[in-house]
């Protein structure tokens, strides 16, 4: 078994909270972050399987690629997360939940491996793992 992690990168904006809260609470909870803003994300998609003999990889990283670009950077890039995108609606636009939009998203979709790791870092010092639904 081995792992292969390919790197991409977007840009997008998001902003917490809830409707049904007053302005003053949505601040209260969620602080500055209850403005509009944005992030350059960086994204980790880690595949594990066994290395195909014929080929001497995991994956066939032009499918991998593709697939990630087409259905989430096309997606997420540019975009402000909780508007554009229907699948966080009443949902937070949080790391942890672009997280399981992307595994959602791609896990079905990925040939010849076995998705691993999605891993979302947002800042210098926020970064988020996800490991699937059934890990651990």
């Amino acid at each position: 078994m081995q792992f292969l992690t390919k790197t991409f990168h977007f840009c997008a904006a998001h902003q917490y909270g809830h409707a049904n809260w007053s302005a003053e609470k949505n601040v209260e909870v969620f602080k500055e972050d209850a403005k509009v803003h944005g992030h350059n994300y960086i994204l980790e998609v880690t595949v594990k399987g066994e290395v195909n003999p014929d080929t001497g990889f995991i994956v066939d990283l032009y499918h991998l690629k593709q697939l990630v670009q087409e259905d989430i950077i096309a997606v997420l890039d540019h975009s402000q997360i909780e508007k554009d995108i229907p699948w966080f609606m009443n949902k937070q636009p949080s790391t942890e939940n672009i997280v399981v939009f992307i595994w959602e998203t791609i896990a079905p979709k990925l040939q010849g491996a076995e998705l691993h790791r999605i891993r979302l870092r947002e800042t210098p010092t926020i970064t988020t793992d996800y490991y699937g639904p059934n890990c651990c």
